[in-house]
């Protein structure tokens, strides 16, 4: 059981899964684009490289020889992970899953075409003049979002023919990797979105974690709340999708499994859409480090990661999550080192908790901490994303002189 562990992207997430697999008694090796990277500071060793140059990618796999290759970001040569597991490393959830989704068409047609979930009508994009066909089709109002991308990067909405050219510059300045395609996908008239946490394992027992609610701006997560309130009947339609989904991609791990609920109107059912499909502990998910389930996000990943059955998912308590980010003003000072104001003040405050990033530098809207808090059986959610949001504003976050 200790296994040497190589972490593909070692962002707040990844410092998460970092902590959570040395508890385990594991050797990890964190593996960013940029030294001093969040699971850097806490991981075993690390490397810095371009995970785009497949070459470099396949120099330090073979320089460490991990038994577990776990991607945490999608700007990753993961077409080279089928030849890894070839040569007996594993990779998490599987490379089939990994490769497929780390790219929005392989993930999006899957499940619309292969699987026959529902989800928004959409088109592909490799040109401003395809982009144009693309809304001629699928209408406005419409989303456009780089195939690859995370945290939002890149996505925009499109209202009128004035915000084509624009949104399609942006969705090719928020891409990652050297993909230019981009997807274009029709405005689903919802009243809210869940990511649905779901856990496959090595006894092809799949377990779900209590929905969680969020709110966006950019196309990132500001709040998220668990769990998210909705019919039982719309949820079971959302579980039975990620099994499927998970199923074909195969592996274990934690999935964050994004859908678009539409809530029953006008005597007809509600309607589960599709959205999106991450393998690995999601955003929204670091709610879970307030306690509202035996085991945080996190720990079930590494968990799965290890083979170490779970046996039951259980909700526990009801919490929220709150985000704080450097703010717009400090773009003349990209690029510094940042200073947190306000920890004392926000930690002063009862049932909550904070995680510090450690992001080594500062640019607009960079996610730079988190804000948890928890309630008791039966609070009302808003009541403590309201709480989350009043810690979170008690941090600040500036440049050093």
């Amino acid at each position: 059981m200790n296994k040497k562990i190589m972490l593909l992207g070692s962002g707040e997430l990844g410092k998460e899964v970092v902590i959570a697999l040395q508890r385990l008694g594991q050797h990890v090796i964190a593996v960013d684009a940029y030294p001093g990277a969040p699971a850097m500071q806490v991981a075993d060793e690390h490397e810095v490289i371009s995970m785009l140059d497949g070459a470099a990618l396949d120099a330090i796999v073979a320089k460490h020889q991990p038994d577990l290759v776990v991607p945490e970001v999608e700007s990753i040569r993961t077409e080279r992970f089928y030849d890894y597991e070839k040569h007996g490393i594993r990779v998490v959830p599987s490379a089939k899953a990994a490769h497929f989704t780390m790219n929005r068409r392989a993930i999006r047609d899957l499940a619309a075409q292969d699987l026959g979930l529902k989800t928004a009508p959409y088109r592909y994009a490799t040109s401003l003049s395809k982009l144009h066909e693309g809304v001629a089709a699928v209408g406005m109002p419409c989303v456009v979002k780089p195939l690859m991308s995370s945290s939002g990067k890149g996505q925009s909405v499109i209202r009128t023919d004035a915000d084509i050219e624009t949104s399609w510059n942006d969705a090719l300045e928020g891409s990652r990797g050297d993909l230019a395609e981009i997807i274009v996908e029709a405005f689903i008239d919802f009243d809210y979105e869940i990511t649905l946490l779901t856990l496959t394992q090595d006894s092809g027992n799949t377990l779900f974690c209590a929905p969680i609610g969020h709110r966006q701006e950019r196309g990132d997560y500001q709040e998220s709340w668990q769990p998210a309130v909705m019919e039982p009947e719309l949820l079971t339609t959302a579980q039975d999708m990620a099994a499927a989904v998970t199923k074909e991609l195969g592996g274990s791990g934690i999935w964050g499994v994004e859908f678009f609920i539409q809530n029953p109107r006008n005597d007809q059912p509600g309607t589960v859409y599709f959205s999106e499909l991450s393998p690995r502990p999601h955003d929204t998910g670091m709610v879970t480090l307030a306690g509202t389930q035996n085991f945080s996000e996190f720990e079930l990943h590494a968990r799965a990661v290890l083979g170490l059955p779970v046996t039951s998912i259980d909700h526990v308590r009801p919490g929220a999550s709150a985000v704080v980010l450097a703010p717009q003003s400090l773009a003349p000072h990209a690029g510094k080192a940042p200073v947190l104001h306000g920890l004392a003040e926000a930690a002063a405050e009862p049932a909550s908790d904070l995680r510090v990033f450690g992001k080594p530098t500062v640019r607009p809207y960079r996610r730079m901490a988190v804000a948890v808090t928890h309630g008791e059986p039966g609070d009302d959610v808003k009541d403590l994303v309201a709480r989350a949001k009043a810690i979170a504003a008690k941090i600040s976050v500036g440049v050093a002189d």
